[in-house]
């Protein structure tokens, strides 16, 4: 975990990601470096837009909450629709079959961006 720590330092820093920087930072921080370990996430690094990558990843759960959130408010509808039902008091046609199969499908979408 320190490797990715010292990219993103270097990234943050608007220095270069490279070997020399990445051992410098990792050597700063006390760690025992492995000099496998810093040209494979060089190498790896090489392509990647840190700045997006992050973006992405802060998204996905904010994502995740919102589908999470979408189907707590329902479940909280249906049990407002059941309680006045109960009381007798209900105008509302039931639909909760429909909205079940709605909610399904909107939690499942949370899941999806988590696991591609």
């Amino acid at each position: 975990m320190e490797y990715v720590y010292a990219a993103l330092i270097l990234n943050e820093s608007g220095e270069e990601i490279n070997e020399d920087n990445l051992t410098d930072v990792l050597d700063a921080a006390g760690v025992d470096v492995e000099e496998s370990r810093v040209k494979a996430l060089v190498a790896a690094l090489e392509d990647v837009d840190i700045d997006e990558a992050v973006e992405e990843a802060a998204a996905a759960p904010a994502a995740a909450g919102a589908a999470a959130g979408g189907a707590a408010g329902a479940a909280a509808d249906e049990g407002d629709e059941a309680a006045e039902e109960e009381e007798g008091e209900s105008d509302v046609p039931d639909t909760t079959d429909e909205d079940d199969d709605e909610d399904e499908d909107a939690g499942g979408e949370g899941l999806g961006e988590l696991f591609g």
